[in-house]
């Protein structure tokens, strides 16, 4: 037999429209809307998060270019 570390959950309840529902039905099945929900949830805050590190990283490319290129910082390292 197999145990599994469990993650302390919480619940919580949301309103949907009925349309949104149906759709969320019709892909995740009934019974299993909990489930799918997670997946997308995590997914999405995953996607977010990397996309932040690459703005973050593109944004220490530029910085770093800028300052190499500068001569006043040049300058400034020669003294």
């Amino acid at each position: 037999m197999r145990i599994r570390p469990t993650e302390a959950r919480h619940s919580f309840s949301i309103y949907l429209p009925t349309s949104l529902y149906q759709k969320l039905l019709d892909k995740a099945g009934r019974g299993k809307i909990n489930t799918f929900i997670k997946q997308v949830l995590e997914e999405k805050l995953v996607k977010e998060e990397q996309q932040r590190k690459e703005e973050f990283r593109q944004k220490l490319i530029a910085d770093y270019q800028s300052a190499a290129e500068s001569k006043k910082i040049q300058q400034e390292a020669k003294v």
